[in-house]
């Protein structure tokens, strides 16, 4: 699996730095989960900074004090979400004979660990197409995120009934991709939609890399 940590976005945005008192990490930490419920409910343009401070219950003002705009805001939380993501542990575990159930099993843990971040990603996506520099954050992140997805595709590998004819590379571009489109309509999808969705894309890596077991024919009487 590849060592390298996440991209760190906005090193260049000059963020202010995070306070030290407790009282103020607290209402920097309600401000960022204010904004993390409002992206996922009306999207990054709907979402005004008064609203922000409005259900994080802080004056209008003190926004200012931990964020420099809407935007800086949003590149906290993404940072805060690749960083989650870094400590996942990305290694399938019990292939056994069921590689397929193991599959699900496995994505389904994955995209379980960061429920509350789903509206965070949508945002991202929806500020990132209006946003020069954050599209190029965008590009950082996603070579991060294909090696980490390729690194898996390549354990994967290992297991018997793995195909050797296929397109690692290529394959784990477009699942990433498809993975970060999961995660963006999360926020919005019914939890049954969303598992199903997660159980779907799980099959299609099973089907490209695995070949299936022999079927067993019961013998003529």
């Amino acid at each position: 699996m590849p060592a390298s940590g996440p991209p760190v976005l906005g090193a260049d945005e000059d963020l202010p730095a995070p306070p030290r008192q407790a009282r103020s990490l607290a209402s920097r930490k309600k401000l960022l989960e204010a904004g993390r419920s409002l992206f996922a409910e009306q999207g990054y343009h709907a979402t005004s900074i008064q609203e922000i401070t409005a259900r994080a219950g802080t004056a209008a003002g003190a926004f200012y004090t931990y964020f420099r705009s809407k935007r800086q805001l949003l590149i906290v939380l993404m940072n805060e979400l690749l960083e989650r993501l870094s400590s996942l542990n990305l290694r399938p575990t019990g292939g056994g004979a069921d590689v397929r159930s193991g599959l699900r099993s496995f994505l389904a843990a994955v995209f379980r660990a960061d429920l509350e971040y789903y509206g965070v990603v949508r945002a991202w996506q929806e500020a990132a197409l209006t946003d020069a520099g954050l599209g190029r954050m965008q590009t950082a992140i996603e070579s991060w995120t294909n090696a980490r997805v390729l690194g898996v595709f390549r354990l994967l590998q290992n297991h018997p009934s793995a195909r050797r004819d296929v397109d690692l590379p290529a394959f784990a571009r477009m699942m990433d991709r498809h993975f970060w489109s999961i995660l963006a309509r999360g926020a919005s999808l019914p939890k049954r939609d969303f598992g199903r969705e997660v159980r779907t894309a799980a099959d299609v890596v099973y089907h490209y890399l695995f070949r299936d077991p022999p079927q067993e024919h019961s013998k003529p009487r």
